[in-house]
């Protein structure tokens, strides 16, 4: 095959020279600098991209985290108000147990009350009456001028007269 090219026609052994030196500079290319050229772009990709992702699966677990902690601090929460509530109610029964045993302690010294001071009163009714008989006994025979303390208690007149009125 003998094509005229003119001045371009290449000669056979620099151009095999040639095809052997760029196939061995692309087994060096492919061997070297290739693999040198992808570990740096990777580590281009790891310094930007990568840390990127990593920073969004870091944000991703804390908002999890930052979600369940919310969570366990509403339980807490509702918890501490049930309890609050609970312990309300049982205040509120113990409340309401002092009153009822504080009525009934009154009920009781208020019937006990009433019982000594009707006692007292009977008691003092009878000093009086006894006090005033006597005194009033003195006093008329202070007045006639003579002792009428026998004739009074042998009819009864000052209890009569306490009977009448």
């Amino acid at each position: 095959m003998n094509l005229e090219l003119g001045p371009l026609q290449p000669e056979p052994a620099p151009l095999v020279l040639g095809l052997v030196l760029f196939f061995l500079m692309m087994w060096a290319f492919g061997r070297g600098i290739i693999p040198r050229i992808e570990r740096i772009r990777a580590e281009r990709w790891e310094a930007t991209e990568g840390r990127a992702e990593r920073a969004e699966a870091i944000r991703a677990e804390a908002e999890a985290a930052y979600d369940a902690a919310r969570e366990q601090l509403a339980n807490a929460r509702h918890e501490a108000a049930r309890i609050r509530q609970e312990y309300a109610e049982q205040g509120a029964a113990a409340i309401a147990a002092a009153r009822e045993e504080g009525s009934r302690d009154r009920d009781r010294l208020l019937a006990s009350a009433h019982v000594q001071l009707t006692a007292d009163r009977v008691l003092a009714e009878a000093q009086l009456r006894h006090e005033v008989g006597t005194l009033a006994v003195d006093l008329a025979g202070r007045v006639v001028g003579e002792p009428v303390g026998a004739v009074a208690e042998r009819r009864g007149t000052v209890d009569r007269f306490f009977d009448e009125h």
